[in-house]
């Protein structure tokens, strides 16, 4: 059974820091592609960051140079480094990791930016 469980998430100041991480279990993670994405309500779910053994890792314009993403595959983890946050940063963050022929999603974890 694959679970994907992230943590970290809370509120913050605007200009703070925050980090999630998300472990994954259950999938082959050391090839897999992963990423973070965030829904705010009434706001499609965006992409901030990606990476992949094929490619450099991807950031979203509005987080580019201050979200870093990192995985660690003998763990199965893959974090989300979150410096001088914004209020438009707050939504629900979520997991992803696409494994098995399909993607896989955690159930979301809450970071609100206070200004």
């Amino acid at each position: 059974q694959v679970q994907l469980v992230e943590s970290g998430g809370g509120v913050v100041q605007a200009g703070g820091s925050l980090r999630l991480s998300c472990a994954a279990s259950g999938i082959p993670f050391e090839l897999a592609p992963v990423a973070w994405y965030r829904q705010a309500p009434g706001i499609q779910r965006e992409l901030v960051a990606r990476s992949s053994p094929s490619r450099s890792d991807d950031y979203s314009d509005s987080v580019k140079d201050r979200f870093t993403i990192s995985r660690e595959n003998n763990k199965g983890t893959v974090d989300l480094q979150m410096n001088n946050v914004k209020p438009k940063d707050t939504a629900v963050y979520l997991c992803y990791v696409f494994g098995r022929g399909r993607s896989f999603w955690g159930q979301g974890t809450q970071v609100t930016v206070s200004s």
